[in-house]
């Protein structure tokens, strides 16, 4: 009797530390819901703002996402996690405060680019160039 209660413990835990284990694993972010509900400040059409936005993204991001955002640049060999493809639905889909947030703020192998992007107009430009990859 000993044994078997043991054993259900054992398998309890188990299973707690591998549906841990999967979640960890399945690349999911949490988005706080400030940034899930933030609205974009800027006018998406303008071509001023997508041409700094362009800019910016040929130099901090093109180089793991790739030139049209399919996760395919020089370094995204060195990267662990999905890079994501721009031009899905399913990143599209993504509220403009969750790029934001998964852009600017970063995690694990995406980079926070608070310092580097002081100006957090110039992210948003950033995101309504990443939008243009799904058209």
């Amino acid at each position: 009797m000993r044994v078997f209660k043991i054993a259900i413990i054992l398998g309890v835990f188990s299973l707690g530390l591998f549906a841990f284990t999967v979640a960890d694993l399945s690349g999911d972010w949490e988005i706080p819901a400030k940034y899930q509900k933030m609205k974009n400040p800027t006018n998406p059409k303008d071509a001023e703002g997508l041409s700094i936005g362009k800019e910016l993204y040929d130099t901090h991001c093109k180089s793991c996402h790739g030139k049209s955002g399919l996760g395919d640049g020089p370094k995204a060999e060195e990267v662990d996690g999905d890079l994501g493809d721009f031009s899905s639905k399913e990143f599209q889909a993504q509220s403009d405060g969750a790029l934001f947030y998964k852009s600017y703020i970063g995690r694990d192998d995406m980079p926070n680019f608070e310092k580097k992007i002081p100006d957090e107009e110039e992210m948003w430009f950033v995101i309504n160039y990443m939008r243009k990859m799904g058209k």
